[in-house]
């Protein structure tokens, strides 16, 4: 079954540099997606971040590739993964390298990346905060960084969610998370991860910093 990230409608919007679309959940949960700025340089939340980052690193569903790019320019080696195409050619488009795939599948260096990210709500991809954060341990060398962008502090909520564009047209469902600053610390610590740090940005952004347990 095509994946819902494949879907024109995100695909297309990542390609125009805009749009329009949310995930949408049965219950009436609703998250806009952030496409402008996903689609837009690098702003100063995302560099701050991206400071922090040490060796290779690889970017967990890279989007639009804002990220991969900022990093490379920067003189790090980094790859973007995601299973959208239109996210890969953005990526490339802007100089960044990228992989169209899940973070699933078999990747490069695996237990060699020096640093992995999870932004812009990625901890939720999968819709299981914790088999993601046992994966991305497989993926990082011991003492690596996984820097991961939360929801408020006090959320842990599982959905079944569409991508819906507001007008009623809306992709097939499948699991989103939306994880907090506690909840991500409870299941990092079963699966391979001590917390580093962590700090909430003056736009309202809330980032966590993990090392891989040796």
């Amino acid at each position: 079954m095509r994946d819902p990230w494949t879907g024109s409608a995100y695909g297309s919007a990542l390609l125009a540099g805009r749009g329009r679309l949310f995930l949408r959940g049965a219950n009436g949960w609703l998250l806009p997606l952030e496409l402008d700025r996903w689609c837009a340089q690098a702003d100063s939340c995302d560099l701050a971040v991206l400071r922090r980052c040490e060796g290779p690193v690889l970017d967990i569903g890279c989007g639009a590739g804002r990220l991969v790019e900022a990093l490379t320019v920067r003189g790090h080696r980094a790859l973007g993964v995601d299973v959208c195409s239109s996210a890969v050619a953005s990526t490339l488009r802007r100089g960044g390298q990228a992989r169209l795939g899940s973070v699933f599948d078999a990747l490069p260096c695996e237990g060699h990346w020096g640093t992995a990210l999870l932004i812009d709500g990625n901890i939720g991809i999968g819709g299981f905060p914790p088999a993601l954060l046992e994966r991305t341990r497989q993926l990082v060398r011991p003492g690596g960084l996984l820097l991961v962008e939360t929801a408020a502090d006090h959320i842990d909520a599982r959905h079944r969610v569409h991508i819906d564009d507001g007008i009623g047209r809306r992709g097939a469902a499948f699991p989103w998370a939306s994880v907090g600053r506690r909840a991500l610390v409870r299941y990092a610590l079963t699966a391979g991860w001590t917390a580093r740090d962590h700090w909430t940005t003056s736009r309202g952004r809330h980032f966590s910093a993990l090392a891989a347990v040796p």
